[in-house]
């Protein structure tokens, strides 16, 4: 699901918002979940998940093409850890998945 398809549901399953605003909503939620990571904060959505920021350190790393050492400076890369409901809501059993007998 992309940004657009999200806000057309949220729009749709909320009739009495204009499409604009549940945009706006989105968006907001999304640019301070980022500002936060930007700041080195964790973000914790109870339920749903964590988003944090790991450090990577230096390394030497290779150039594919020629095979020749490259240093990889440090790097901060967004992670996300799945909340306990959400990994128990996409490892629920299905009921084609039942055993027969």
């Amino acid at each position: 699901m992309i940004k657009s398809e999200l806000v057309a549901r949220l729009a749709e399953a909320n009739p009495h918002l204009y499409q604009r605003d549940v945009e706006r909503i989105v968006s907001t939620i999304l640019n301070e979940i980022t500002a936060a990571l930007a700041r080195g904060d964790r973000v914790e959505l109870r339920g749903f998940g964590a988003f944090s920021v790991k450090s990577r350190p230096a390394r030497v790393g290779r150039n594919p093409r020629t095979g020749d050492p490259v240093q990889v400076e440090e790097k901060y890369v967004p992670f996300f850890k799945t909340g306990k409901e959400l990994r128990e809501r996409l490892n629920k059993p299905q009921p084609s998945d039942a055993p027969t007998e």
